[in-house]
């Protein structure tokens, strides 16, 4: 259930990289018990982002307020779950052995191994080893990484790429059964048809925030009769009132 107190709150975020800007001022909130998807094209900065929401990123200005404290400061890294685009996992271990570590590293009750392993959808490969998983079942033991001790807030960059609709539509049921527990989840993508199972939408072009709104919001604003056209329609009226 959604809170009018946000999970996340963004004010003026400016990045930095190599001396260009990666990020160009961004503000937003980021409500308690949604799931909102940050979409837009690969290399528009949303994995910088999703960095800098959980704390692991060099910010050149602005603020970002996780959980009512600063992002990746200690009283609130055991509360936040991130999966990298990149699985993190040991290719030479099992599933369930890899777990168990990351289980033990964030004190997560022993318990929570099996509990994840079921959630994403892996019980028939526990016991395989990483490194002889498909791409869509490494990525799923990635995402069950994070969701390890229970955490209030889920940051996951692009957590279905590689996997089949059936799969996808899956874990998508997933994230929406987390939500109504009252846990955030901030789920980037590229595939705009994912959009439609959020609660808001991030839309993200060239480091800027094109649009923060709900699907029916972002439909009604550009007239379009879904969120693809939505988003080119967006994109077009940024290019034109460019200086």
């Amino acid at each position: 259930m959604m809170s009018y107190k946000p999970a996340v709150s963004v004010r003026d975020l400016r990045v930095m990289r190599g001396g260009r800007a990666v990020l160009h001022g961004l503000t937003f909130d980021v409500p308690r018990g949604a799931v909102v998807g940050l979409l837009g094209p690969s290399g528009c900065g949303k994995t910088t982002l999703m960095r800098a929401l959980v704390g692991v990123q060099i910010v050149e200005g602005g603020t970002v307020a996780v959980l009512d404290a600063e992002a990746g400061s200690p009283g609130v890294r055991r509360r936040v779950g991130y999966a990298t685009q990149n699985p993190a996992v040991y290719a030479d271990l099992t599933v369930a052995e890899n777990l168990a570590y990351f289980a033990s590293v964030l004190r997560a009750p022993r318990s929570d191994v099996e509990r994840v392993i079921g959630e994403v959808g892996l019980g028939d490969h526990r016991d395989q080893i990483v490194s002889t998983l498909s791409g869509g079942q490494l990525s799923r033991a990635n995402l069950a990484v994070a969701l390890l001790g229970a955490p209030e807030l889920l940051v996951l960059d692009e957590p279905t790429v590689g996997l089949d609709p059936v799969l996808r539509n899956e874990l998508w049921d997933l994230f929406r059964r987390l939500a109504d527990r009252g846990v955030t989840l901030v789920v980037s993508s590229h595939v705009m048809d994912e959009a439609r199972r959020t609660d808001r939408l991030l839309l993200m072009r060239e480091g800027r925030l094109l649009a923060d709104g709900t699907p029916d919001d972002l439909r009604a604003r550009t007239g379009a009769d879904d969120l693809e056209d939505a988003f080119l329609r967006l994109i077009a009226e940024h290019e034109e009132s460019a200086p």
